[in-house]
């Protein structure tokens, strides 16, 4: 039995909707407000935070001294990338002696971009793109070995073989 072709609208319009439905995802750790109020700095350590949060999602790189717990939610949809909605991260600091000094929460608007380099440096010899690689490429000889391949370095090889400058 055939579907009318107004039938199929719906459908169609039905399917392309829930394509579009945003996925939620939550990651890392889960706050816990009561967990978190209840810490004493100067009397609580390592190991009562441990015992009471759990583990750290990460901790500073150098000595130990900071604790961090980070949870984010993410929502995609469809298949654009994921956009970050909400950010939290918890800070505990501890003395040399492991007892809590101090703790932080951030968000994410505490949070710094980070600007990445996008300049290159440059490479002795030269570029070749796909098509130049292709027509100058011989069965079994690898790129730039060949006999007539000069030495994008300057100076060919000299009697002794090598042509380092």
């Amino acid at each position: 039995m055939r579907m009318p072709a107004l039938s199929r609208v719906p459908v169609l319009a039905l399917a392309l909707l829930l394509g579009c439905t945003p996925v939620v995802n939550t990651r890392g750790y889960l706050p816990d407000p009561i967990g978190e109020a209840s810490i004493k700095i100067g009397a609580d350590t390592k190991t009562t935070i441990q015992q009471r949060l759990g583990d750290p999602s990460t901790q500073a790189t150098f000595n130990g001294d900071s604790w961090y717990y980070i949870s984010s939610v993410e929502k995609q949809i469809a298949f654009f990338d994921p956009r970050v909605e909400t950010r939290a991260v918890l800070a505990v600091h501890f003395d040399k002696d492991g007892k809590v000094i101090d703790i932080h929460h951030y968000g994410l608007k505490d949070g710094h971009i980070v600007a990445f380099e996008t300049r290159q440096t440059p490479a002795r010899g030269r570029e070749l793109t796909f098509l130049q690689q292709l027509f100058n490429a011989s069965p079994g000889v690898p790129m730039g070995q060949g006999p007539n391949t000069p030495n994008p370095g300057g100076g060919g090889p000299g009697p002794g073989g090598g042509g380092y400058p």
